[in-house]
Parts: structure tokens; C-alpha cells; sequence
């Protein structure tokens, strides 16, 4: 093959790479992983979905092509990779993400015009899908993210932005008083994840746990603070603060000004960790984190990914101390104390 046919083709593989993203949105709108636990026909299938029988057919054909199911004669069914991820009763559900990339679909549609105003496009949102899917992928993580943090000695924790609460259930597992700061509509999704995945393991109540902001699971060892951790406060009397996944959606000045605010609120000794998405200092790779910088463009007036030596620099320049980095899968963790 020669060079200029290499060249071309990944080219072509970059441009085309929408197919086979809006085939796999699609089947996932349609929750077509939930009815193909077992085989069945296109048929059978678009009777189900109450979808054409020709388009049914053809997605089905792109989806077993793309590796999510098998076809055998005229029966269609899962593998493994789809049972584990796309199917919704199973612990290890996706779906709620890729319900979210759906939105960002729409929303990165007019980036054409973002690039002229640097303003954010938002034409669609699915608060419930974001914030969902945000468990499914810490989800996957959670436990060897706290393992990498050390919760040792931890007694009091703010899981800041703290979206579904995933960490905050870890952490409530594991006897720690956790308090969950976010905005009120987060807060209500996050009751839901909370009350289900507690209930379900029988944490013990702790009649020691001290409430804090809003009540109504504080037996669990979480609390809630609503409010918009920019402007209004955010508690103090903290062993440990985690930021996760929340400053490349604000510009480098508030996180400046929202860390200053986090060592105020720790307790002598305290932590500071932040979880963020990994990304060289030049801000180019790898490749998702300089899209992920793409996708702050498209949803948020000043975020991006921010590099680690540009976090430590902001924790020099606070006064924090014992400053560590580590790599966990796509993520980087920040760690500094008080």
C-alpha cells in the first residue's frame, strides 16, 4: 500500500468516525441491547421497537459488523462485550453516558459557529443522562481511585461537584462522614443513587454521624450541601477534599479562587486530591483530552483540560504542601496538604 493510500485512509477513518457512533447512539435510544439477551429476528425486533423492518435490519447488520452483537441465519444476539456494558439491568451499564454523548452530539453540531464567538452552543440538554452517566464510568474506577487517594486516618471528607454521589458511597462505606456538595438539581438525582446503592449493601446506621447541610441520609454517613461551589460556601472541618472531574469545566482563575476556598475548609493536615483527565503540557495528547478541551469549548464559558504541572503550580503558589501526581488509567490524580 502505498503512502499516499495510508495518509488517505486515516484521514477517512477520522471523518467517518461518526457512523459508527450515531449507529451505536441510536441502538442505545432504542435500548435494542435490552431485547437481544436472546436471539431473536429483525422482525421480532422492529415489532418490539415498533420501528420499520428495513431500518431495523440495517442497524442490527452495522451493529454485528461493529462487533456489539452476532447474526446467525436470521436471529440476532448479544456478545458478551454488549451484555456486560450496553445491556441496562446489568451493574456495569454504559448507557447512561452514551444517552449523554447523544446531547453532545446536537451540541457539537454548531462548532462552527463556537469558533467564532467562543461562546458555548448548548441547543440540547439531559441533565439525568450526564449526571447518570457520570456513575457509570466512575462506576467502573471508583475503587482503585480511593485505593490510589489512601483514605488512612480519614474521618470527615467533601466529595465537591460530587455529581451521582459514587465516591460519596464508597467512602460512607468505608466509615467516613461524607458530605456531597452540588448544585440542587444534581443533588435530587444523586438522593436516588445514593438511597438505592446504600439500601441495597445495609450499611448500618452510625448513631455517632454528626448532620451537617441537608439532611435525610445522614444514618448513612452522606450529607448534602446544594449551591454553586464558586459563591457560596462550602462547609469546613474536612480531612479530605475531592475535586473529581470538576475544574476543566471552569476557567483557571475560579479554580484558583474555589482551591483557596477548599484549604480554608480543611481541618489541620487536611487533603486536597483532584481527579482530572490526563493531558500533556502542551495540551495536545493524548488525542480524547485534547477533544475533551473541544468539548469544554462547546459546553462551558472558560473550561479545558488542565495539565498537571498547571495544577501544582496552583497549589505552589496556595501554600500547600507534600504535592504528589499519580496516573490512574485516563485520569491523573493531584494530592496536596495543608
Amino acid at each position: 500500500m502505498s503512502n499516499i493510500l495510508k495518509q488517505s485512509i486515516k484521514i477517512r477513518r477520522i471523518w467517518g468516525a461518526f457512523r459508527q457512533a450515531r449507529v451505536l447512539l441510536t441502538a442505545n435510544n432504542y435500548r435494542i441491547f435490552d431485547y437481544l439477551e436472546k436471539p431473536l429476528s429483525a422482525g421480532t425486533i422492529a415489532k418490539k421497537l415498533n420501528t420499520d423492518s428495513r431500518a431495523t435490519s440495517i442497524l442490527l447488520d452495522a451493529l454485528t459488523g461493529l462487533g456489539f452483537i452476532k447474526k446467525q441465519n436470521d436471529r440476532y444476539q448479544n456478545i458478551s462485550l454488549a451484555s456486560k456494558y450496553l445491556v441496562s439491568k446489568s451493574p456495569y451499564y454504559q448507557g447512561n453516558i452514551i444517552r449523554h454523548a447523544e446531547t453532545l452530539w446536537q451540541n457539537w453540531s454548531v462548532l462552527d459557529e463556537i469558533m467564532k464567538t467562543g461562546k458555548p452552543g448548548r441547543k440540547a440538554h439531559d441533565h439525568e443522562a450526564f449526571i447518570l452517566g457520570m456513575h457509570d464510568l466512575a462506576s467502573l474506577k471508583v475503587e482503585k481511585v480511593l485505593k490510589a487517594i489512601g483514605l488512612k486516618g480519614v474521618k470527615t471528607a467533601l466529595d465537591l461537584g460530587g455529581g451521582p454521589g459514587t465516591y460519596s458511597i464508597e467512602m460512607a462505606k468505608k466509615g467516613i462522614e461524607v458530605t456531597l456538595f452540588d448544585r440542587p438539581e444534581t443533588v435530587e438525582i444523586a438522593k436516588k443513587v445514593v438511597k438505592e446503592e446504600l439500601h441495597s449493601c445495609k450499611i448500618s446506621p452510625n448513631p455517632s454521624f454528626s448532620k451537617r447541610g441537608e439532611g435525610g441520609f445522614n444514618k448513612y454517613n452522606i450529607n448534602f450541601i446544594q449551591g454553586d461551589f464558586i459563591h457560596d460556601d462550602i462547609s469546613n472541618g474536612y480531612d479530605l477534599i475531592f475535586a473529581s472531574q470538576i475544574l476543566h469545566a471552569n476557567s483557571e482563575k475560579d479554580n484558583i479562587m474555589l482551591l483557596k476556598k477548599c484549604k480554608k475548609a480543611l481541618n489541620k493536615s487536611g487533603r486536597i486530591v483532584i481527579q482530572e483527565f490526563k493531558i500533556s503540557s502542551d495540551l495536545t495528547q493524548p488525542p480524547n483530552s485534547a477533544l475533551f478541551s473541544v468539548n469544554m469549548l462547546v459546553n462551558t464559558e472558560g473550561g479545558r483540560c488542565y495539565s498537571p504541572d498547571e495544577m501544582k503550580s496552583w497549589f505552589l503558589k496556595m501554600g500547600m504542601k507534600d504535592i504528589r501526581e499519580k496516573l490512574i488509567d485516563d485520569s491523573v490524580l493531584i494530592s496536596s496538604t495543608k
